[in-house]
């Protein structure tokens, strides 16, 4: 059978029924790939596999709760869908609010938000509101907008949006043929990291999986209450989708790193960005900048000791590199001047 979307192929475990309208870009399905030769440039001794969330319809892994949310939206009969956003999400809503036929208005801080996502939820149609504010006065606008008639928050707030991005965990054991030992995840306003941890329970529970993975979050050092244990009310990093100081699931995200043993830490944006530059060098994987946090906590946790040889490792991959091109070419000393047009300039750059 064709893949239909993460409702149709996990519907059992969703919250919908016969007679639900469903709102989909038939997203999820993400390949899950081996890195050996990142694995081998840090002298690792586990296996890793990366979850690649950039090839959803949108470029992230967002598009997985969004399906739900939508369709929920559009039974219930909101007429807006609203949401507060550093990128990713917006452009998720605004694709998948055009999908239903409603209208998409996105609360989001001026300046703070990569061109690459920007486009697209103007591309999509949404009605952008720039504030002179950070993600967590947008949250907050947002939750008030909710309020008014006919306005569906699609914020992770929304439960919805849990039930879908869970679906990855489904996927990972699917491919794997059980759950890993570790699964590492960027946390930023942390729904992902309960998602997931509310899918590996759940596939726990009916029996598709015989153990559960320790969950280990990361969140940017500018921007990591949960570590600090406190909000940061100007939280600051290069990896724009986790620069978030208050996240809608706190006590979700500690939840999930206590039940399963895990760890929530941080890692510098010097520790991103070498990860975000190692994995698309030595494996071809372009992500961007907060995806490589969950790989510079890989590193991290690696040169702790903390993964023993022979272990299963799992990361999530959050969104695609040319969301954000800007950082790709700031960080690179690939891109020289022009040279004449003469074979032997050109032969001259290759070999130099």
């Amino acid at each position: 059978m064709n893949w239909q979307g993460v409702i149709e192929q996990y519907r059992r475990y969703l919250p919908v029924n016969e007679q639900t309208k469903v709102v989909t870009l038939l997203e999820g399905n993400t390949p899950l790939i081996p890195v050996p030769r990142f694995v081998d440039a840090i002298g690792g001794r586990f296996e890793l596999y990366l979850k690649l969330e950039a090839l959803n319809p949108t470029g992230s892994f967002k598009d997985r709760g969004m399906t739900l949310a939508l369709t929920a939206a559009k039974t219930r009969g909101a007429e807006v869908v609203v949401c507060a956003s550093t990128g990713n999400t917006s452009a998720s809503a605004a694709a998948y609010a055009a999908r239903a036929g409603l209208r998409a208005a996105v609360v989001l801080p001026h300046g703070k938000i990569a061109l690459g996502k920007l486009a697209q939820a103007l591309i999509y149609g949404a009605r952008i509101v720039p504030i002179d504010g950070n993600f967590d006065d947008a949250l907050n606008l947002v939750r008030a907008l909710g309020d008014e008639p006919g306005v569906e928050i699609v914020n992770s707030i929304n439960p919805f949006r849990i039930e879908g991005q869970k679906t990855a965990a489904f996927e990972i054991c699917d491919a794997l043929g059980r759950a890993p030992d570790f699964h590492f995840i960027p946390v930023g306003n942390a729904g992902n990291i309960t998602a997931y941890w509310k899918g590996y329970k759940e596939y726990h529970a009916a029996g598709r999986v015989g153990t559960l993975p320790r969950m280990f979050g990361w969140q940017a050092a500018g921007a990591a209450p949960i570590v600090e244990n406190r909000v940061i009310a100007q939280p600051e990093t290069v990896a724009t989708a986790i620069r978030i100081g208050n996240p809608a699931s706190w006590q979700a995200a500690v939840a999930a790193r206590d039940e399963s043993g895990g760890v929530i830490g941080s890692v510098t944006d010097g520790e991103i960005l070498h990860a975000y530059q190692l994995i698309a060098a030595r494996d071809g994987i372009f992500v961007e900048p907060a995806s490589a946090a969950s790989l510079a906590g890989v590193i991290k946790a690696h040169a702790a000791g903390d993964l023993p040889a022979g272990s299963v490792l799992t990361a999530t991959l959050t969104g695609h590199g040319l969301k954000d091109p800007d950082t790709a070419i700031s960080v690179s000393d690939k891109l020289r001047p022009p040279v004449k047009p003469t074979l032997s300039a050109v032969l001259e750059v290759i070999r130099g």
